[in-house]
């Protein structure tokens, strides 16, 4: 992690190997900038320059709000973290929010994951000067606070992206109780983690039968953070398939191919636990993750078998790819049991969230439209895309089964990020269903290109937003 120095020195006075200069389109000419160079190399606030004369490092964006510095950041930082540069300086931008997003950039931008390559590329840069000037004269109170902040969330987006990214031969669902347990111990929570028999015991069979051909147990990770006044309690699940081959209604190569990121829900709750422990939030945070693999086997669940769920409710199968709401509604039946003011759950669940909103976007559903719209507002905030899909009750009768309480996929192809939904629903008590949100991560969490302030592969998705939306509910509430 890059370490962060407080300068008062002005920008010009401040030695460092580089200078971050971050000029709108709008306003090229600024005070504390020499731009002498600009001209004479066509530069006219597009892209990235390098000064290599002054040592500065010009970024074009075309606001300086929050959201285009925090990717010009990153790209920053991505760019020159192959050049032999040690330290750079920055000048101020703006208030807190917009300082805070831009060390959030910085700091992932010197992310790769690269464990499993024999050489690797070792960035050079290790310190960031802040000096005191820039677009506001001095530095803005709290702002040391507010780049912690900062701190604590890249350190779990990275905690989240390297046990997506890690492949499925280590990343097991043992892996994942171990990784619950290291975030336990550093960060002094709770770990409850549960085997094969506490899950008969809990009666989950749908849960047991997903995992019935993997050679890995499973697990039923959960993670206890109690503040010393907490103002809210609420309970977070996370679908934790640590590969999932589709079972017997077996998925096509090319689509099997990324699914260790099935997982990606079950790590966005640990990387929520390990910041809202390291923020000391005042809260009563609960994190549930089901881990297992969905794999091929003699003793593999099959389509036509009829599941009974913790719930009490029967489930036919009749696609056995369809096995993260299984999992999840069982969890969400312990989860229940805790008696949450909200509860949560986060799923890669469905292609058809991704086909509906494309890849950088979570679907946000459940029964209360303002919890809907307050979860959607802190992602915005945090700089995340979401947005609120609507449940529909003649979507509801396309997971009607004849001979079970319900059918684990909807009778159409059309609508089923909301009809996997409304399968969650059921598994919900009626005290429950104003309480509760199903994000649906399937499109951000996992893309094999760069993207905002993502690097190839997993992204998180699901942390930031979460974050926020903790710390708005506990002001609220």
């Amino acid at each position: 992690m890059l370490k962060i120095q407080f300068k008062k020195t002005d920008f010009k006075a401040t030695k460092a190997d580089l200078g971050l200069v971050f000029i709108p389109k709008k306003n090229l000419k600024q005070k504390w900038i020499d731009s002498k160079n600009f001209k004479n190399f066509g530069y006219e606030g597009e892209g990235i320059f390098l000064d290599q004369q002054a040592h500065i490092l010009y970024v074009g964006v075309q606001d300086l709000n929050v959201d285009a510095l925090r990717e010009a950041s990153f790209q920053a930082v991505n760019f020159i973290r192959k050049m032999p540069f040690k330290n750079l300086k920055l000048g101020i931008y703006g208030d807190n929010e917009i300082m805070q997003g831009i060390f959030l950039g910085l700091l992932l931008g010197m992310y790769e994951f690269n464990q499993y390559k024999s050489k690797k590329n070792i960035p050079t840069l290790k310190e960031i000067f802040i000096v005191n000037e820039g677009i506001t004269k001095t530095i803005p109170k709290n702002l040391e606070k507010d780049i912690s902040t900062a701190e604590i969330l890249a350190q779990s987006l990275i905690l989240a992206r390297d046990a997506i990214n890690t492949p499925p031969e280590d990343a097991t669902p043992l892996f994942l109780a171990e990784l619950a347990q290291k975030i336990a111990k550093e960060n002094k929570l709770t770990c409850k983690i549960g085997d094969e028999k506490f899950l008969a015991k809990e009666k989950m069979g749908a849960f047991l039968a997903v995992n019935r051909a993997s050679v890995h147990p499973p697990r039923l990770i959960h993670l206890i953070y109690k503040s010393k006044k907490p103002k809210a309690k609420v309970v977070l699940v996370g679908k934790g398939l640590t590969y999932d081959s589709g079972g017997l209604s077996l998925k096509p190569a090319d689509y099997m191919v990324t699914m260790k990121a099935d997982k990606s829900g079950g790590c966005a709750v640990l990387a929520i636990m390990n910041a809202v422990a390291k923020m000391e939030i005042d809260i009563e945070l609960h994190g549930i993750v089901g881990a297992t693999e969905n794999m091929i086997g003699g003793d593999a669940y099959k389509p036509d078998d009829v599941l009974f769920s913790r719930e009490g409710k029967s489930i036919e199968v009749r696609n056995t790819d369809a096995e993260g709401r299984l999992v999840l509604a069982d969890c969400l039946s312990y989860a229940q049991d805790i008696k949450p003011d909200c509860l949560i759950d986060f799923a890669t669940l469905t292609g058809a969230c991704v086909v509906g909103l494309g890849e950088y976007t979570s679907g946000v559903m459940g029964h209360n439209e303002e919890l809907k719209t307050r979860f959607e507002n802190a992602a915005t905030r945090a700089g995340e895309l979401a947005t609120k899909l609507s449940f529909n009750k003649h979507l509801k009768k396309l997971i009607d089964s004849k001979i079970a309480d319900i059918c684990n996929v909807a009778s159409s192809r059309y609508g089923g990020a909301i009809s996997a939904g409304m399968f969650l629903s059921e598994f919900i008590r009626e005290e429950y269903k104003d309480k509760w949100l199903h994000i649906d991560i399937a499109g951000p969490a996992y893309v094999e290109r760069d993207w905002d302030i993502n690097t190839y592969g997993a992204s998180g998705a699901g942390v930031r937003a979460c974050v926020q939306f903790l710390l708005d509910f506990i002001k609220k509430d």
